[in-house]
């Protein structure tokens, strides 16, 4: 299983970005998906995450309405979309795969814990800043 982000970057404040990250060995939309964020300095941050058939899709509070999660299963790949950014968006940015062993409302009780994940990918950089 891979999974590889793309489309980082840096950008200005206001500026919008689309990370990508595409599976292989492992088929998306057959799974729980989500983004997270490792600021510097900071521990992992829940951002996004996206149901299997993509029926639920939830944000941290600090991206509601800015950032957006999607599917193409065409390409097997996960999108966000970020809008708006702000200086304290600057993070590396994963996905990852939920553990298809664990409900997706557990995992919600948990906080989105880490430790609920069986995939991650290696990370895209997005630094904003004017």
């Amino acid at each position: 299983v891979q999974l590889v982000e793309s489309g980082g970057g840096m950008v200005q404040p206001g500026g919008s970005l689309k990370l990508s990250c595409v599976a292989s060995g492992y088929t998306i939309n057959h799974y729980d998906m989500c983004w997270v964020r490792r600021a510097p300095g900071k521990g992992p941050e829940w951002v996004s995450c996206m149901t299997t058939g993509g029926s639920v899709k939830l944000y941290a509070d600090s991206v509601k309405g800015r950032f957006a999660i999607s599917r193409d299963n065409a390409e097997n790949t996960l999108l966000l979309q970020m809008d708006s950014l702000k200086a304290e968006n600057t993070a590396l940015y994963y996905c990852a795969g939920v553990n298809t062993s664990l409900p997706f409302a557990a995992f919600v009780e948990t906080g989105y814990d880490e430790g609920g994940y069986d995939y991650w990918g290696q990370g895209a950089q997005v630094t904003v800043s004017s």
